[in-house]
């Protein structure tokens, strides 16, 4: 039988090697998240045109 011997630098190392996966995976999915919903977002805002763009008539803009 094998035991293994960790001491407490190799406990710290695997400790933190796990809990930087897990915050990794957690800006991985915000950021994830992020682009979906722009792109949600996009897809579901009307487009403009030019005309929608300017609610004013070019001949009624200018007076005087």
């Amino acid at each position: 039988m094998i035991f293994a011997y960790l001491d407490p630098g190799s406990g710290s190392l695997i400790l933190q090697a796990v809990l930087g996966g897990v915050a990794g995976l957690g800006v991985a999915a915000k950021a994830m998240r992020s682009r979906w919903r722009s792109r949600k977002a996009e897809e579901s805002a009307p487009e403009q045109t030019s005309e929608q763009a300017d609610p004013v008539p070019a001949e009624d803009a200018q007076e005087g």
